[in-house]
């Protein structure tokens, strides 16, 4: 399986987005801090301690393979999932480990496009249950690059489309510092039975974080109480 994420930047930016610890921050996962480690660690673990460079192509340590090439301008990034079976382990988080590829491509774009060399703060949350985020919220059904305005947990908000996929939506959000909202919603199925849901909100500069936080804390609580994860 193949995940192409075009970036309007050139190579050697997207390459150094790749390989530069401090960028990988800007755009990798979210911020957290947990038993093991955090953020740091989990960023050292997989794209340093277990990772081979060739050229512009990184070669990860599940069988995963970066490739980063010119296109129309711009970059492409490729990246080739091991196919399952590679690493037994991981086969039952398969599915999983995509979407969390498809999110963390279109945040590296975000990043190099919109906000290069700036830092973000995130908050993360999850949890299961049928309901979708992104229905709740009645993020409208726009394609990618056209412009949108939203009530949004209480603010009101406006932005673009920054992505869409099978079970993702980006929204760039003015209000944020010029920041990224990702939903996910995987409804009920043979590998989530009671579904999952996601949101990572990526602010900048001096958006009022707190109270941002504190909004989306009550929202998310309402409708996914039973398994709540949140990083802040």
């Amino acid at each position: 399986m193949k995940i192409v994420v075009t970036v309007a930047a050139p190579v050697e930016a997207v390459w150094d987005a790749l390989r530069d610890k401090e960028k990988i921050r800007h755009w990798h996962g979210w911020e957290y801090d947990g038993p093991e480690g955090g953020l740091d660690e989990e960023i050292d673990l997989i794209y340093f301690t277990q990772a081979v460079e060739d050229g512009t192509t990184l070669r990860i340590g599940n069988g995963d393979e970066f490739a980063v090439e010119a296109h129309e301008g711009g970059s492409r990034i490729t990246l080739t999932r091991a196919p399952i079976g590679a690493d037994p382990e991981w086969d039952a988080y398969y599915d999983d480990v995509t979407e969390g590829w498809i999110t963390f491509l279109h945040q590296l774009r975000f990043a190099v496009e919109r906000q290069p060399g700036a830092a973000r703060h995130t908050l993360f949350f999850s949890g299961s249950g049928p309901v979708s985020p992104l229905s709740e919220l009645q993020v409208p059904e726009q394609p990618a690059g056209t412009a949108y305005e939203l009530e949004l947990v209480g603010e009101p908000v406006k932005g673009e489309v920054w992505y869409r996929s099978e079970h993702q939506v980006g929204l760039t959000v003015d209000a944020w510092g010029n920041g990224l909202l990702v939903l996910s919603h995987v409804p009920p199925g043979d590998l989530k039975p009671d579904g999952a849901a996601m949101a990572i909100l990526s602010l900048y500069g001096d958006t009022a974080r707190d109270e941002i936080a504190a909004r989306w804390r009550t929202w998310w609580r309402e409708r996914y109480p039973e398994e709540l994860k949140m990083f802040e």
